[in-house]
């Protein structure tokens, strides 16, 4: 692993926009890097999917033949940038069992086949670093990794998706509808022509995976992420958080439940306007970390972009090649624990209801019965003058309670002649 004198070289997978990025520091401030290094880091191939022209890149430096610049003796660190499960995933551990270290921003990857990754990381003495997986330029997986790593990590809470941050920041702000704020997400480049990895929480659930893995010593995966995406928010759940004092956001959670097992989940949530999470506006992105040791601490910046991104991965490319340099590895994965993952249905948290009701004396009892009977208990309760249909509309906060709890409450509400039309529920968040 030891290189002696030799310059670090780095082979690139992918010339996007954040790889494009990449490639343009390590040529623009090869000699601060140097320094930065102790040895020069030497861009020696970028791989690439289609042969065409790209603006401020050699020419002589793109290959379509991706497998074939992944196996090259002189390649000591391999940056993939172009995401995606396959052939990535073998390009990678092709890679890691040539003894090359590896940096990448694939979320996606990590969350579903990261144990792969690592195990083979582990067994060949080399590095995994992904600082931009998660939050772009926000450096919050080194801390989790190695500043935390003493302490012991209650619960981690992030705004982790810049598209669905900016979509509900309109929503408030402006008064938006959900589509018209999409669309405008759209023309800024923020959001994708097909928006569903983002809106639908898939996105951010793959980063909720990553974070409770290193927080709390598993491997927590993409499917046990209880996913929740933003589509059916609308004007009037908006205007109740408001009413609340609480703003939407679109919240990766996830915590310590009282058994020991580790809830993790991506949903739409209430977040009262104290804490310090509801202040995160347009595409910024936020990790609020509580530990036993250290309290509170909040990691925000620029979730996305080119640059912001590629400046997070420069980072993990500095630190992979002084290792090389010192002929050493990092810390690897700590997954030494297995205290199992919280069903869905246990998970406890706050939630409010909206009920739409007939309005007329001891509906209001009926409901509160029929929470009661779920052990579901009603912290406070608002009630909107009647309509000239009839019916009157119910704003209910709740104190914690489990999911199957309240999804009981609607079964029944929606099974009895009270209640006109659905039931809405979303979850609060504790101040």
């Amino acid at each position: 692993m030891t290189i002696g004198d030799a310059p670090v070289r780095v082979a690139l997978l992918g010339c996007g926009v954040v790889g494009s990025q990449v490639a343009r520091i390590l040529v623009e401030q090869a000699d601060d890097l140097r320094e930065r290094v102790g040895r020069p880091l030497e861009l020696v191939g970028i791989g690439v999917r289609r042969d065409i022209p790209r603006p401020g890149i050699d020419p002589a430096l793109l290959t379509t033949d991706v497998a074939s610049l992944v196996r090259r003796e002189d390649v000591d660190i391999v940056v993939e940038m172009v995401g995606g499960i396959e052939p990535t995933l073998t390009y990678l551990l092709d890679a890691i069992a040539a003894g090359k270290s590896v940096v990448t921003a694939n979320k996606a990857l990590l969350a579903q086949h990261g144990d792969a990754v690592f195990d083979a990381a582990r067994d060949s003495d080399v590095d995994v670093y992904y600082e931009a997986a998660v939050a772009g330029a926000i450096p919050i997986i080194r801390p989790l990794r190695e500043s935390l790593v003493g302490d012991a990590i209650t619960s981690v809470l992030g705004i982790v998706n810049g598209t669905t941050n900016y979509i509900l920041d309109q929503m408030h702000t402006r008064k938006s509808t959900f589509a018209d704020a999409l669309a405008e997400a759209q023309s800024l480049g923020y959001a994708e022509a097909d928006p569903t990895a983002d809106v639908e929480g898939y996105d951010a659930a793959a980063k909720a995976a990553i974070l409770a893995s290193l927080a709390f010593h598993t491997r927590v995966h993409l499917d046990d992420v209880d996913r929740e995406g933003i589509t059916e928010i609308d004007v009037q759940d908006i205007a109740a958080a408001e009413r609340l004092g609480c703003v939407v956001k679109l919240l990766a959670r996830c915590t310590v439940s009282a058994d020991g097992t580790v809830a993790v989940g991506v949903h739409p949530t209430m977040v009262p306007l104290e804490h310090p999470l509801a202040g995160i506006r347009g595409a910024y992105n936020a990790v609020f970390v509580e530990s036993v040791n250290a309290g509170r601490l909040m990691f925000m910046g620029p979730g996305a972009g080119g640059s912001p991104t590629a400046s997070a991965v420069l980072g993990d490319i500095v630190t992979a090649a002084r290792n090389r340099v010192r002929g050493v590895a990092g810390p690897g994965e700590s997954a030494y624990s297995t205290p199992g993952i919280t069903p869905p249905g246990a998970v406890r948290s706050r939630y409010y209801l909206s009920v739409t009701v007939r309005d007329e004396p001891g509906v209001l009892a009926r409901v509160a019965e029929a929470m009661a009977r779920q052990q579901v208990s009603i912290a406070a309760v608002r009630q909107e003058q009647g309509d000239e249909g009839g019916r009157a509309h119910l704003g209910i906060t709740t104190h914690e309670a489990t999911h199957d709890a309240v999804r009981a409450v609607v079964t029944h509400l929606m099974s009895t002649d009270d209640v006109h039309g659905g039931v809405r529920v979303l979850r609060v968040e504790g101040a």
